[in-house]
């Protein structure tokens, strides 16, 4: 496991344990801890008054499951805005995926990008760092002594220098309906083998094993990603752009093979390559589906009035062990992957009022308040962590007990490849193309996008 990630999964359980006789209930979502450092605030009040300064920000939380996330980003906003007269800060809320994969790759091309933005840390943030678009943050996370408080800026440092500052945090791993598996008297498996058999029992009963909506390609990426580490490792992952590795290599076959039997064995929803993400999670709460591979991201929808009845009877567990795999078989995807980057074009005024957006919204209160009503795990060390909610603290549990953890893949290969493996998997998921075609395909893209670096 990372060090940034195994300290602060090891700090939030012990804490966890210590308190969690002051019970789980979030009705205390609306309490911030007040006793963070004085630094900050002496930092506000001698900042210079912002004179007629605008800020355009890009954000994705638009979605209903967003707004949280989104109330938070607006408050913070609303405070930088009051402690800045003559400061205007613009919101614009534009779909994840066209964000990343359209909009944001072609203004970086342009060279006009938002003043600041979401953005994935790894391979998309090379590319933009590469080509200048990107503003080189040290100074100012070292002048407001913050850098050292996050769990980890490894996916944001190149060279040595941060280019952006995750929001949030992550695991990825299966999410299961404990009332099914104990009206169905299964247990946890804790092999691929033993998952096939849990998954044919699941079948047999008339439920589906897996809840999948296929629509969103990189949807489709995440159990895939286990299931290939799993085989090959993250050192096979990064053997593919150096050339060391080849996605035609046995290895990477069986990875794909692995995945095609969940296809195959119809452990998916029926016509989940129709179904967008929302879907996946519906036909979960609904009780259609025993498990759900997805991020933690969904804690907060599994929390919330959606869940009804399921509400703290969904527990969280790592991906199975695959019998003679070269990757790490007790390992966990998960990282600190979504963020904030900021132009390199801003002025000297600008770059003033994004410090004061830094120092406000990079904190001990506002990370409490994404753990606490996002369910967001914090991308920065907290030192209070009351009122955890108990699947939170499984999430925590199952995280601290990896062995290691690692970044997906599309923070490794070049985002062209990335894209034609989410078409791969669709192609596998329709089956209308066996695994050893699809690694083909890919691997001639992988050669394309490694004679450009």
């Amino acid at each position: 496991m990372k060090k940034g990630l195994a300290v602060v999964a090891t700090t939030w359980m012990s804490a966890s344990l210590v308190l969690s006789a002051c019970g789980s209930s979030t009705n205390d979502t609306n309490h911030s801890t007040n006793d963070t450092s004085t630094a900050a605030d002496s930092n506000a009040k001698d900042a210079p008054p912002a004179k007629d300064v605008t800020l355009s920000l890009r954000h994705t939380q638009i979605k209903e499951t967003s707004k949280v996330r989104l109330k938070i980003l607006q408050d913070v906003v609303a405070k930088t805005v009051e402690e800045n007269p003559g400061l205007k800060i613009n919101l614009e809320g534009i779909d994840e995926v066209v964000n990343r994969d359209q909009k944001l790759k072609a203004e970086m091309a342009a060279g006009n990008p938002p003043d600041i933005f979401e953005v994935f840390g790894g391979a998309d943030l090379n590319l933009y760092v590469k080509a200048g678009r990107m503003l080189d943050l040290t100074p100012m996370i070292e002048e407001l002594g913050i850098k050292d408080k996050f769990a980890s800026l490894d996916e944001f440092t190149i060279d040595g220098k941060v280019y952006g500052l995750p929001f949030g945090g992550y695991s990825e791993g299966i999410f299961y309906n404990k009332k099914m598996f104990a009206d169905m008297g299964l247990s946890i498996p804790r092999t691929f083998d033993e998952l096939l058999k849990l998954s044919d029992s699941i079948r047999a009963k008339g439920k589906t094993p897996f809840a999948l909506a296929a629509k969103d390609a990189w949807v489709n990426g995440m159990l895939w990603n286990t299931v290939m580490e799993r085989h090959v490792g993250i050192k096979g992952f990064e053997g593919l752009v150096s050339g060391a590795a080849k996605w035609t290599d046995p290895d990477f076959v069986a990875g794909f093979s692995d995945y095609y039997k969940l296809v195959d064995n119809d452990y998916f929803t029926k016509g989940a390559l129709g179904l967008a993400y929302a879907e996946q999670g519906a036909k979960f709460l609904k009780g259609d589906a025993a498990m759900v591979f997805t991020g933690t991201w969904d804690v907060n929808r599994f929390t919330g009035d959606e869940a009804g009845d399921l509400n703290g009877k969904i527990g969280y567990f790592s991906f199975p062990s695959i019998e003679g795999g070269k990757g790490d078989q007790t390992s966990i995807n998960a990282s600190y992957s979504n963020g904030f980057g900021f132009s390199s074009s801003l002025s000297d005024d600008q770059k003033a009022m994004v410090k004061a957006f830094v120092r406000n919204f990079f904190n001990e209160e506002i990370q409490k308040r994404t753990l606490l009503e996002d369910k967001v795990l914090p991308s920065m060390k907290l030192s209070d962590l009351s009122g955890v909610d108990p699947l939170i603290s499984e999430v925590l549990q199952v995280m601290s007990g990896a062995s290691s953890s690692w970044k997906a893949f599309d923070a490794i290969v070049q985002p062209s490849v990335g894209a034609d493996v989410g078409v791969g998997l669709q192609e596998l998921i329709g089956k209308v193309k066996q695994p050893e075609a699809v690694a083909k395909e890919i691997q001639a893209s992988q050669d394309k996008a490694n004679a450009q670096k």
